[in-house]
């Protein structure tokens, strides 16, 4: 799991494969949300191969693109914001047979998904052997390689984290992983989850509400720092204010940051009270409040587009997304059925 700004040469490798098996296990439910929101206006995408990627390009061993056999020497890049005009933070989908990475290092941390196969990566002078489901965790300034551990060569997702982002949820500090290979089925999923959608529709808000919350859960499980204090005072007053602004400017709503920032909180506290009073994240809760408007919009005559576009949503398809998820039928169809025939 590879891949960085910087490539340093050097040695990886040892001896002693730690594997998934024997990996830092945690069973616990992953504090993270499914859903998937199409992409946003001042949404931002890339999508690069390895071979000419303009950053993060690791030196493959014998590997050029696609090789014989199966032909799957893919990856895939993808740049998701963290809220409207927040930071980026990139995205990694890959899928090799042959394909070995020289040894190199990251300026943030690599935190990757194994979604099929098995890859061998060198890492502190040993060996992690991964394999589906298993998390990986890399840390910023470690000397990595990466090559197939068996035949039918190695999947996974991956996301390039700066450091000050793993440090939400944890009472101060930049956390530090002893272990470089973790078992956590269900956190392995809510993140495979969320890459994936992201990488499809990377909506800011949505970006925002996923990703920090599920590092914070990977932080506080995973690492020696100090956890924040799960109860937040006010966490209802906190709430309604949040579902005030969201709804107050559902054509561009403010970040997660600034919100929190304006009410004195950290982000992960702000994204810890509206969940605990809500259930929901809340991007999630935008885009329910947004259908709830276009299904108005639509009852007084208006198209699918025209309604997507006032209520904030980036286009038809979006709402139709969440308007299915919501409410079980399309715009179109909806409207069809509460409007005189011919309308």
């Amino acid at each position: 799991m590879t891949g960085g700004t910087r490539a340093t040469t050097g040695s990886g490798t040892g001896t002693a494969p730690r594997t998934a098996a024997g990996s830092s296990k945690h069973t616990g439910t992953a504090e993270g949300s499914s859903g998937h929101a199409g992409r946003a206006e001042g949404s931002e995408r890339h999508t690069r191969t390895v071979e000419g990627s303009e950053r993060r390009t690791a030196t493959a061993e014998g590997s050029s693109g696609r090789t014989g056999r199966a032909g799957r020497e893919e990856a895939r890049w993808t740049r998701a914001v963290l809220g409207p005009g927040g930071r980026p933070l990139d995205l990694l989908t890959a899928r090799f047979d042959r394909h070995r990475y020289a040894p190199h290092t990251h300026d943030e941390f690599t935190i990757g998904v194994s979604v099929g196969g098995s890859e061998l990566i060198g890492y502190r002078g040993g060996q992690l052997r991964t394999g589906p489901g298993s998390i990986v965790v890399l840390a910023p300034g470690e000397i990595h390689t990466g090559g197939p551990a068996a035949p039918e060569g190695y999947a996974y997702r991956a996301l390039y984290v700066e450091p000050s982002l793993l440090a939400e949820g944890t009472a101060g500090g930049l956390p530090h992983f002893r272990e470089g290979l973790l078992d956590d089925p269900e956190l392995a999923a809510a993140l495979r989850a969320a890459h994936t959608e992201l990488s499809l529709c990377p909506d800011p808000l949505e970006a925002e509400s996923r990703l920090p919350w599920l590092l914070a859960a990977l932080t506080r499980r995973h690492s020696t720092a100090r956890p924040d204090r799960d109860h937040v005072p006010g966490a209802a007053h906190i709430a309604d204010a949040v579902r005030d602004r969201l709804s107050g400017e559902l054509q561009a709503p403010p970040s997660l940051a600034s919100l929190a920032a304006d009410l004195g909180l950290s982000r992960y506290q702000l994204l810890r009270a509206f969940r605990s009073t809500t259930g929901i994240p809340p991007y999630a809760w935008l885009a329910q409040y947004r259908v709830h408007r276009a299904r108005g919009l639509l009852e007084s005559g208006l198209r699918p587009a025209e309604a997507a576009a006032l209520v904030g949503f980036a286009d038809q398809a979006h709402l139709t997304r969440w308007f299915r998820r919501v409410l079980g039928v399309t715009p179109a169809a909806y409207r069809a059925s509460v409007l005189p025939p011919g309308t």
